[in-house]
């Protein structure tokens, strides 16, 4: 089961991919916010920082579920 929704193909790629990439930015974007508040470049809301720290973490967290479950 797990293998059939970790390899289900978008546009020739399998989820999985595409939830690794949006994990990959949503980290990328919440070191970006905590780097310009910190130079202060940016009036951004640490609640925004925190909010997507935790979207992060959850969405890592299914792909990490996904990946391994679909080889065991």
């Amino acid at each position: 089961m797990f293998q059939e929704i970790s390899y289900y193909l978008i546009g020739g790629l399998p989820l999985i991919v595409y939830l690794g990439i949006v994990v990959f930015l949503l980290f990328f974007l919440t070191a970006l916010i905590a780097f310009l508040r910190k130079k202060g470049k940016t009036k951004i809301s640490v609640q925004w920082h925190f909010r997507l720290a935790y979207l992060s973490i959850v969405l890592g967290s299914v792909h990490l579920i996904l990946g391994i479950f679909s080889y065991i």
